[in-house]
């Protein structure tokens, strides 16, 4: 394993996983078409550092919220001991962690059928034609009318929605954020909250999954002498995830997260005719 793999690596990883463009998607295709390794094949200890690569791209770029929900967690566990007097409504972040709590919950639904799950990863016409869905489902969010929602007015049912489009974003094909974000923009959320709740979002289910991944990773044993190797890839995967967050950001405040919907139809219809002609 050398340097410019476990780079390319991160690359795809910090791209793919926050771009609507379905990172379980692409990474079938390139394991199906090219016979690309990914990481978890390669690796596993290696795609639980790309996954921590991506979850500091949300910290970073997201730090002043994060900062606020833990605050706010702790403020929120003392206030039934210790009231404020002058607090006249739950702050903001307070209600935020509500709303991550509430939306990570669905996942748990997914947990029983995760295995027929995994089988649709080498079926190229599934993926192909949920591509096809993914775009459909972005370019449609783009042109709702733009909502008023924020974290005091985003409500419970549309949290549990949002969860629920999460769990369904763990078939292959479906991209994560762009099934998130589009849910959240649909519920009339503002496009700019719609997109920093699906990032939030994200931090439990990441979590999650690597702490039982370091698991397995640790009973494979972990080569340290890769170490360097390991670290430019996650490196790679911060600073790509980073600014592919920036991208979303900038895209869907200017109404133009549909933009995204012509490269998934784009990758669903190749799919289609390679899955047809190989």
């Amino acid at each position: 394993m050398n340097y410019l793999y476990t780079a390319f690596l991160g690359l795809v990883q910090g791209i793919a996983e926050f771009l609507p463009i379905s990172s379980s998607g692409h990474l079938s295709l390139f394991q199906n078409f090219l016979g690309l390794q990914s990481a978890e094949e390669s690796n596993l200890f290696l795609d639980v550092l790309l996954h921590l690569g991506t979850l500091i791209s949300v910290f970073i770029y997201y730090w002043s919220d994060i900062k606020g929900m833990i605050l706010e967690f702790f403020r929120g566990c003392a206030a039934p001991v210790h009231p404020d007097p002058e607090e006249k409504q739950v702050p903001a972040s307070r209600r935020l962690v509500l709303l991550v709590i509430i939306g990570t919950l669905p996942l748990f639904v997914i947990l029983p059928i995760k295995k027929y799950i995994d089988g649709l990863y080498n079926n190229t016409w599934f993926i192909g034609f949920a591509l096809l869905c993914t775009g459909a489902l972005l370019y449609i969010s783009d042109r709702l009318a733009r909502g008023k929602k924020g974290p005091l007015t985003t409500t419970i049912p549309d949290v549990i929605i949002i969860g629920f489009a999460q769990a369904l974003a763990t078939i292959p094909g479906l991209s994560r954020s762009g099934t998130t974000i589009s849910a959240g923009m649909m519920r009339g959320c503002k496009r700019e909250f719609a997109v920093r709740y699906s990032f939030l979002l994200s931090i439990p289910a990441v979590i999650g999954a690597n702490i039982l991944s370091l698991v397995d990773a640790i009973q494979e044993g972990i080569n340290w002498s890769l170490m360097p190797a390991y670290l430019l890839g996650v490196v790679v995967a911060a600073v790509s995830g980073y600014f592919a967050i920036r991208l979303v950001n900038v895209l869907s405040k200017k109404g133009k997260f549909g933009y995204f919907a012509y490269y998934c139809w784009g990758v669903g219809i190749l799919t289609l005719i390679l899955s047809a002609v190989l």
